[in-house]
Parts: structure tokens; C-alpha cells; sequence
């Protein structure tokens, strides 16, 4: 059986904002295994954006433990945490978060930059993402050049350029026709199934949710239970 990646135990995060106080996890224990395609599903407000980006080390808990591939993320420094972020985590974000003023070359180089390769071999390393995403021929498109499906293939190309451990995707199709979704989620099947990424995505639909393998179900901060996914007949 492959090998825990991801465990929490007792996870809870709570923001306290003068008289403002809100739960966002209680106690939240799961373990994901390498070369799942995990879903976290909820209502808005459920506490799995909050979840996902206490994985991916954007955020501290407030308490109980987070480890990740090994590392207990509550034991590390800023400074720690940031290179580590960068050596093992790809993260999507639903509203693409590209520069506009860098083209999708430019863009998904970017991580790159942190790393100890070359500019010519940083180039090479996101022209092989941008065309395994199928984007070879847009490489010096603006993001104003594309569509949003393209955006988020760009997105995923960036997330993926540094061949990270994990790929967490927060509503990744959030902002996507439902064509553009299908290629989202497509591709994010096959880094899954061809290329065994560990991958955790944030969603709220069903359909979107049918490509995981398994699925958590999150509200109001406590975690609800975890079953398979069906898989849709389309990925």
C-alpha cells in the first residue's frame, strides 16, 4: 500500500479578530495516501479552502498537527517553510493569479527562478510544461491573449513546472465554462493517473468531484466522512 503523504490530527484553525471570532476547523483527522486524487467538498464557509491552504503551508494552524510528506509543518520556520513550499508544492488558484505583463512563458517560469537551474534550462523546463498542458504553440501569449481555459492550463503548467510532490487546486474550474472545466479536470486526471501526482482539489460540484478518488466532506469546520468517488465516464 503506498505510503501516508498527508496526515492531520486534531487539526483546528480559528480566526480572532478583536470581539470577531470564527472557527474554520475543529479537530479535523484524515490521512491521504500517495497517488490519491483527493476532493474536499462543503458549502461555503465549510472550512476546506482553509484546509487546503493550511496543507500547502500558506497558513498556521491553531491547533493539533499537519504532516506533509513527512514534515511536521508547525515545527518549521517562515524562512523554512517557503523554500519547502517551493520544493514540494504546486498550487492552482481559481482566479489563475498569472502577471499580467509576463506572457505564458514568462509565467510559468516564475517558480523556477527560486531554484539553482539556468535561464536557459528554466525556459526549457516551462516550454515541456506548457506543452504537456498543450500549450506549446501560446507561449508568448499575454493572459488578455487566451481564454480563461487557457489561463488555467497556464496555471496548472506553472504548478506543475518544478515537478512538485503534491498539486492542490483551490475551486480550480470555479471561474471556467463547462468546457474549459472539462479540460481542467482532464488534465488533472491524467498528472493523477500518468505521472501518479498526489493531487488535492477544493470544490463544491459533484461533477468536478466524480474525477477524485476519494472525496472528504467538510461543514461548518468539522469533518462529515470520506468515500470514493465515482469516477465520471468522461475522464
Amino acid at each position: 500500500m503506498s505510503e501516508i503523504v498527508i496526515e492531520t490530527r486534531q487539526l483546528s484553525k480559528e480566526f480572532v479578530r478583536d470581539t470577531f471570532h470564527v472557527v474554520a476547523l475543529k479537530d479535523v483527522s484524515l490521512s491521504i495516501r500517495q497517488g490519491e486524487f483527493v476532493a474536499l467538498m462543503g458549502p461555503s464557509g465549510s472550512g476546506k479552502s482553509t484546509l487546503l491552504h493550511l496543507i500547502a503551508a500558506m497558513d498556521r494552524p491553531t491547533g493539533g498537527d499537519i504532516l506533509v510528506l513527512g514534515e511536521n509543518l508547525r515545527s518549521l520556520s517562515d524562512r523554512e517553510i517557503a523554500r519547502w513550499r517551493n520544493q514540494h508544492i504546486g498550487f492552482i488558484f481559481q482566479s489563475f493569479n498569472l502577471i499580467p505583463v509576463m506572457n505564458a512563458l514568462e509565467n510559468v517560469e516564475l517558480p523556477l527562478k527560486l531554484t539553482n537551474l539556468s535561464k536557459q534550462e528554466r525556459k526549457e523546463h516551462a516550454k515541456t510544461a506548457l506543452t504537456l498542458v498543450g500549450l506549446g504553440d501560446r507561449l508568448t501569449h499575454l493572459p488578455r491573449q487566451l481564454s480563461g481555459g487557457q489561463e488555467q492550463r497556464v496555471a496548472i503548467a506553472r504548478a506543475i513546472v518544478t515537478d512538485p510532490d503534491l498539486i492542490l487546486a483551490d475551486e480550480p474550474t470555479g471561474n471556467l465554462d463547462a468546457a474549459s472545466a472539462q479540460e481542467a479536470l482532464t488534465l488533472l486526471t491524467k498528472l493523477n493517473r500518468e505521472y501518479g501526482k498526489t493531487i488535492v482539489m477544493v470544490t463544491h460540484d459533484p461533477h468536478a468531484a466524480s474525477f477524485a478518488t476519494k472525496v472528504f466532506h467538510l461543514d461548518k469546520g468539522l469533518l462529515q466522512a470520506d468515500a470514493p468517488a465515482a469516477v465520471s465516464a468522461n475522464a
